[in-house]
């Protein structure tokens, strides 16, 4: 594992410990019963001709600020997003190192009516307890042997998991959960570095498990996707929906944006 990763895990731990001193472990707050279902949208979309694009108000990565963006903006962000055709919003929550807020993620899911993702490191029982959201990030590289209980617990807590992996190993243990998505980062935890091609290997054993076990994964291809070729690839490759953050934002043309990589099939 990169030491960038070590160092958020480290600080989620710490903000782990501040919540246990703040929230209840034992009872969650109740949710709503209106989750939004993403794979339904996803599946919607993809009939419509269309990319299936999660876009993600992002206003870092790691030691690179792309925006400074409160609850405010955020909600504005999401609105140019959800208007240009994105199938749902993922929201960064991670305060230190992607200057996320969970104050951003409520101001977006009061403003649209897209299902929302909640983007963080998920590490403990007791964030499922912290904000409402429709899914939840769980990533198997940082959660290993927990990964299984943590998923059956997301459920129990009203979430969509999506489950997300950067190998075959972690694949493997993903598929042994109950998750209904599977997220496929092209970013190597162990050196940052990011390779379309991890979605082009993995995409064949997830089509290969559900043969065989009659099952259906949505699969999401998530990081590095900057081009309308870069979403043709993972799509035509077997990716149902493709999550995009940096190049978006970036862009500084939400709306433009966000709508090039929706429509990216239509030439």
């Amino acid at each position: 594992m990169h030491a960038v990763i070590n160092d958020i895990v480290s600080s989620t731990e710490k903000r782990v410990q501040n919540l246990n001193t703040k929230t209840e472990r034992s009872s969650a707050k109740k949710r709503s019963s209106n989750k939004r279902d993403i794979v339904a949208a996803i599946k919607e979309k993809k009939l419509q001709g269309k990319v299936a694009v999660i876009s993600e108000v992002k206003p870092a990565s790691p030691g690179k600020k792309l925006r400074d963006i409160n609850p405010e903006d955020a909600a504005m962000i999401a609105s140019e997003m959800e208007k240009a055709g994105a199938v749902a919003i993922s929201v960064l929550t991670e305060p230190e190192f992607f200057h996320g807020s969970t104050d951003n993620l409520i101001s977006v899911r009061k403003k649209i009516s897209l299902p929302v993702l909640r983007k963080d490191f998920i590490i403990d029982e007791i964030q499922f307890n912290e904000i409402e959201s429709d899914l939840i990030l769980l990533i198997a590289g940082i959660l290993g042997d927990k990964l299984g209980k943590m998923t059956d617990m997301a459920i129990s807590k009203g979430f969509e998991p999506l489950v997300e992996v950067h190998n075959e190993n972690e694949l493997k243990n993903a598929l042994e959960t109950k998750t209904r998505i599977i997220g496929i980062n092209n970013r190597d935890l162990s050196n940052l570095g990011i390779d379309l091609a991890t979605t082009l290997q993995l995409i064949p054993l997830v089509k290969d498990f559900d043969r065989i076990n009659g099952q259906e994964h949505t699969i999401i291809s998530e990081s590095g996707m900057h081009t309308i070729d870069d979403v043709k690839m993972v799509v035509k490759a077997g990716a149902d929906a493709v999550l995009v953050g940096t190049s978006i934002i970036k862009s500084g043309e939400i709306y433009a944006k966000t709508k090039e990589l929706v429509d990216a099939l239509d030439d």
